[in-house]
């Protein structure tokens, strides 16, 4: 962008103005009505510079918005992280971590599901962490609160189990039907089903929604891999390059 400006702002000073410096507060009302004719006669004939501007500002804005993400993640690393709650797959020990904040019935999130297991388990050394974060309606809501009640009695493999089931789960959420995905996955569905409205689960489900909003996250998926926020669906690819420069970077 600056290439072709300056020749132009150098020819409306020339036209527009004196021999002195170019000072649009000591402009008369002639002079800045030469000096806007010349912008836009300018501009119109080279549209041109207005998408370099537009895609300098995006570079600007998204270089920023990555700063304030990486400072907004350090600050609050361990309740990303490692906050001792949330159900941690993969390798336990990879070397990079992917945190998803999600929502079961998010169609993004159900789309970005098979994407994730596969990267996990084709790469091998990525630590993944799951964020119960029901943000659209009851339903959700009820799928979190069962998910998080079958972690904290049954366990991280029944965790897992029940998250696959209530992620491509196609009907209505209620309890008659987790009950039928309980009993099918050979859960303890009675347990489960009275602690889902327990302390201990809305807490959960509260600190998620407070970590999320201190992140500046609203919509699912939303990810966290090492000092990248990552808002909305991303195809494996993507999120495969990112696990690389990562690694590349450490």
């Amino acid at each position: 962008m600056t290439r072709p400006l300056l020749p132009a702002l150098a020819a409306v000073a020339a036209f527009a103005l004196p021999a002195n410096a170019l000072d649009l507060e000591s402009m008369t009302d002639a002079e800045r009505q030469a000096f806007r004719a010349e912008i836009r006669n300018y501009l119109l004939e080279n549209p041109e510079v207005i998408m370099e501007a537009v895609a300098v500002l995006e570079q600007r804005e998204t270089a920023a918005q990555a700063e304030s993400d990486g400072e907004m993640i350090q600050d609050h690393a361990e309740a990303i992280f490692n906050d001792g709650y949330s159900w941690v797959g993969g390798n336990p020990e990879g070397d990079v971590t992917l945190v998803e904040f999600m929502d079961y019935r998010c169609g993004y999130c159900r789309r970005a599901a098979p994407d994730v297991d596969d990267l996990v388990e084709f790469d091998g050394n990525i630590r993944f962490v799951i964020k119960e974060f029901p943000i659209l309606g009851e339903q959700s809501m009820l799928s979190s609160r069962f998910a998080i009640a079958t972690l904290q009695l049954e366990g991280d493999e029944a965790y897992k189990a029940a998250h696959d089931a209530l992620i491509t789960f196609a009907g209505d959420i209620d309890e008659t039907s987790l009950t039928r995905i309980g009993e099918t996955l050979g859960l303890d569905t009675d347990a489960i089903l009275a602690r889902m409205d327990s302390p201990e689960v809305t807490e959960v489900i509260a600190e998620n929604h407070q970590l999320a909003k201190s992140l500046g996250i609203s919509g699912t998926p939303s990810f966290v891999m090492g000092d990248q926020m990552l808002r909305g669906y991303v195809p494996r690819e993507g999120m495969e390059e990112i696990v690389a420069e990562i690694r590349s970077d450490s």
